[in-house]
């Protein structure tokens, strides 16, 4: 008979835990969160990342029974034409889909969520022209001024939180093809950066592990404290945008992230990356990045600001690479976006050898650095319902080091329209 008792109340227990588990997963369909615990555990940024808790994030959201199912989307339909003796135009779309879902079970709740983006189709020639930009390969040669699509697989992942305590989470994020702890929030899924259809120069400093394999993550969060752990596989993707490339966990990071108030987060990470470039296989990396995030809700509007830091450290022959970003986007009149991004990044002298294959013996030194200077405007119009759809423009300029003007020229510049579409919730107007 006592362990009858002792059996029915850990069973009521636990039926409440899951009751309450999940009425606050339905209370959460706002997507607002209130503590840093509660943002983590709407896991509706890049991997494990946080932005601040006051940030809105568009998408769709319902319940189905005891899940409550969730879908962003954010694509671009651009043109770019860029001056410069190396500049480059085209017509292309970058894009990324993710669907996912919650679930109360036991003291937490689970989350799978997955990405998906079309870029290997909607990229032609395995990249697109982006003036200064380097990194990775397309048909076994260095991508040079220009950037790498997606793989159509970004992520695949499952991640369960353990609450502690009101105040104490434990989360664990396991994915075959995912994001560990290093860097801030990659670009794409940036507040700051949602309505700007390229990638950042410093993306391959900041946080290009965005998309990297079999990751296991663990996250502890006390407070406006968290501290996570990561084990992946180094190699970045491959030039194979279609295939998923498994490999051993030969590489780690740990990243320490601060969310101060509602509207303030930062973070600083640090990892070794084995053999990160295909390239420069015998080559081991050392990573550190730093971020400040700043968003501010507006009436009809709102403000999200970045500013961030990456370093790379070749550990085979010490060259350095390090990029300063800020970007900024403001939304006001409820239909109506402003943005700028301004970097200063450290460039190699790969840029010097162009689309070629790199000579015998070739070692990488620095080359110098590039400012760029962005600008961009754009403005929704509703023809779909829960379908935002925006035409706009944006220019960028460069500055470019004396031993690149001979390359690239004096004063290079891009512009880009396009138009976007992303889906959007009843309450994210």
């Amino acid at each position: 008979m006592h362990r009858y008792w002792v059996c029915s109340l850990l069973l009521a227990a636990g039926s409440l835990a899951i009751a309450q588990q999940s009425m606050k997963m339905q209370m959460n369909m706002s997507g607002k969160a209130t503590s840093f615990p509660e943002e983590v555990e709407l896991h509706d940024t890049s991997g494990t990342s946080a932005e601040p808790n006051s940030t809105p994030v568009p998408m769709l959201m319902t319940m189905r029974g005891d899940w409550m199912v969730m879908f962003h989307m954010n694509v671009f339909v651009a043109d770019i034409q860029q001056t410069s003796p190396r500049g480059a135009d085209k017509f292309f779309s970058t894009n990324w889909f993710m669907p996912m879902a919650q679930h109360a079970w036991g003291p937490g709740q689970v989350t799978l969520r997955s990405m998906f983006s079309l870029e290997p189709a909607t990229v032609t020639g395995r990249q697109y022209p982006l003036l200064f930009q380097q990194g990775e390969t397309a048909y076994g040669k260095p991508i040079v001024d220009g950037q790498h699509p997606h793989d159509f697989l970004m992520e695949l992942a499952a991640l369960y939180d353990w609450r502690l305590g009101e105040k104490t989470l434990l989360t664990f994020y396991a994915a075959p093809v995912g994001d560990p702890a290093i860097g801030p929030t990659a670009y794409p899924h940036r507040a700051s950066a949602m309505e700007n259809p390229l990638a950042a120069l410093g993306h391959h400093q900041e946080d290009s592990t965005h998309i990297a394999d079999d990751v296991v993550t663990v996250g502890f969060t006390q407070g406006i404290l968290r501290i996570e752990g990561s084990g992946f596989h180094g190699r970045e993707p491959n030039e194979h945008r279609w295939q998923v490339q498994q490999g051993a966990i030969d590489s780690w990071s740990t990243r320490v992230t601060v969310q101060p108030g509602q509207n303030w987060s930062g973070q600083y990470s640090y990892g070794r990356l084995h053999s990160p470039e295909q390239l420069y296989p015998t080559e081991n990396q050392e990573r550190m990045t730093a971020s400040v995030m700043y968003n501010r809700p507006m009436t009809k509007g709102n403000w999200a600001s970045t500013a961030a830091w990456g370093r790379t450290r070749s550990l085979e022959d010490n060259v350095i690479q390090n990029s300063y970003l800020f970007e900024s986007l403001l939304r006001f009149a409820t239909k109506n976006y402003v943005w700028t991004r301004l970097e200063n990044v450290d460039r190699t002298t790969e840029l010097l050898l162009g689309e070629n294959p790199l000579p015998p013996g070739f070692e990488e030194e620095p080359a110098g650095r590039v400012q760029a200077y962005t600008l961009g405007y754009d403005r929704d119009f509703d023809v779909v319902p829960h379908l935002s759809t925006a035409i706009g423009a944006q220019l960028t300029g460069y500055v470019v080091g004396s031993r690149l003007r001979p390359v690239y020229g004096s004063d290079p510049i891009g512009i880009v329209i396009f138009l976007r579409m992303r889906v959007v919730g009843k309450g994210d107007r």
